[in-house]
């Protein structure tokens, strides 16, 4: 019998460590899409918030799964208010 609540442990903790893997890989491609949007607001270029708001659904649904933090879904005046404020 203890050998099933270790194996039972041992695949939990597994399946925790792979969500926080993903979360921190989504997390590092949420920032980098955000450093995008606002390098180019700060251009005076056209800019999305679509690839930030795709990647942070993805971190959200991990979210559910009672591990990793949620986040907020970005938009455009979000980044402007950040760009002004810099």
């Amino acid at each position: 019998m203890t050998g099933n609540v270790h194996e039972a442990i041992s695949k939990h903790s597994k399946k925790q460590h792979e969500i926080v893997k993903s979360f921190l890989q989504l997390e590092q491609m949420r920032e980098f899409y955000i450093a995008e949007a606002v390098t180019l607001c700060k251009e005076e270029k056209p800019f999305s918030v679509d690839n930030i708001n795709a990647v942070t659904r993805k971190i959200n649904e991990l979210a559910k799964q009672g591990i990793a933090p949620t986040r907020k879904l970005v938009t455009e005046d979000m980044v402007r208010e950040f760009v002004e404020r810099k």
